[in-house]
């Protein structure tokens, strides 16, 4: 029988992944899980130098979160922010103003906020926005762009992770020569990295001829840049680098710079300043934001420096696990933190997956229906030796 096409089984802490099949979810921090045993399973194990090879992030539980904030505090003074002025949250702001290359940049309350007013306020009078068809602007920000901001979402369909200028341009003369009454197109959009596939990096050189073909027609550009830092340390382009194109870049709080939540949208100073105005009228605007900003900011010091060690460390782990018989990990083409973990042999991968957290404390999400498992490598790879990490690995697939 082949055990990549068996059912794995899973006990203890493992029991909800049978409910709500954690592959099919979507990548999300501690607290928004949709089920109880989802967040029970996260909040209540021991996060004592926890491998968790599932999240971007670390995965703080509350109780470790706020201690965090405390040693935060200790070393350098959180300060207040009010309605957003001031205080961490406008060192957070400038920080990444400063690292983007921006003018200026605005705490907002969530990522789909961000991406959804930058392109909104980019495409002034204009209806259309090009978007990567399979974007979190286009598949997970359930239509606000149309519904709320008047604005159609007009994707490249090329199925592939990015698309190119030539592809860009097939999709607008597609609209030119197809739509009768002319509605305006005034923004694209690049997402980097692409977390519907596998966090897949767009190229410099590709993102830079989008750019030249958007200026040569007075398009502006918007990056989704969640994600942008491990880009910046597995393709060694700087974060710098990755924005000069663009007229507005989102990055997240949450996904790796370890906050509870939040995004900060940077850009010309303004737009920016237009920002207060619009986030006020969708309910956005928070009293206080420090208990985000300061653990951000706290993680944003030194994080190009942190992720090049990362990077290296996990490329380290993969090359000493591949020398194994049992299991195959492969990085995806202009690849990021995320790998792919395969089965060679007739392992019972239930037992696997449960054996490495319960005696290791080494987490891994379920295996896809092929018998996949995706590792997504973050700073908790740091916490121990790589050959420590190793070693229980390949102690769990010879026991």
């Amino acid at each position: 029988m082949d055990n990549m096409k068996a059912k794995p089984s899973f006990n203890s802490r493992r029991d909800f992944l049978k409910k709500l099949g954690l592959s099919s979810l979507p990548i999300l921090l501690p607290g928004i899980g949709s089920a109880d045993d989802y967040s029970d399973n996260l909040f209540k194990r021991d996060n004592n130098k926890l491998i968790n090879l599932v999240y971007d992030g670390l995965a703080y539980e509350p109780k470790d979160y706020i201690q965090k904030l405390q040693e935060i505090n200790k070393s350098s003074s959180i300060s207040a922010d009010v309605y957003g002025s001031g205080g961490t949250t406008q060192k957070l702001e400038e920080k990444l103003a400063e690292l983007t290359g921006k003018e200026k940049a605005i705490y907002l309350p969530t990522g789909t906020m961000a991406n959804q007013l930058a392109i909104k306020m980019l495409n002034a009078e204009n209806t259309k926005v090009i978007v990567p068809e399979n974007s979190h602007i286009y598949r997970d920000e359930a239509d606000s762009a149309q519904s709320v901001h008047g604005k159609r979402l007009v994707p490249v369909q090329n199925n592939k992770a990015y698309y190119t200028a030539e592809e860009l341009d097939e999709t607008i003369q597609n609209i030119h020569q197809n739509e009768v009454f002319k509605s305006g197109i005034g923004t694209v959009v690049i997402e980097n990295p692409v977390r519907r596939a596998n966090g897949t990096a767009v190229p410099l050189a590709t993102i830079q001829e989008i750019a030249a073909y958007c200026k040569s027609n007075a398009y502006k550009m918007h990056l989704d840049a969640a994600r942008i830092h491990y880009a910046e340390a597995y393709q060694g382009v700087s974060l710098k680098e990755y924005a000069a194109p663009f007229d507005t870049v989102y990055i997240s709080l949450y996904k790796y710079l370890n906050a509870n939540g939040g995004a900060i949208l940077c850009g010309d100073a303004e737009l920016i300043d237009r920002m207060h105005h619009q986030i006020k009228i969708l309910g956005g605007t928070m009293y206080q934001s420090w208990t985000n900003s300061a653990m951000a900011l706290h993680y944003l010091d030194g994080i190009t420096d942190r992720f090049k060690k990362l990077a290296d460390t996990s490329k380290e782990i993969v090359k000493a696990l591949n020398q194994l018989d049992e299991i195959n990990i492969s990085s995806i083409d202009n690849g990021t933190n995320i790998y792919e973990l395969t089965f060679n042999s007739n392992i019972d991968i239930g037992h696997f997956v449960n054996e490495l957290d319960n005696k290791h404390n080494i987490w891994l999400r379920p295996p896809n229906e092929d018998g996949q498992i995706r590792l997504s490598f973050n700073e908790s790879i740091l916490l121990r030796p790589a050959d420590e990490i190793v070693g229980s690995i390949k102690s769990v697939l010879r026991a």
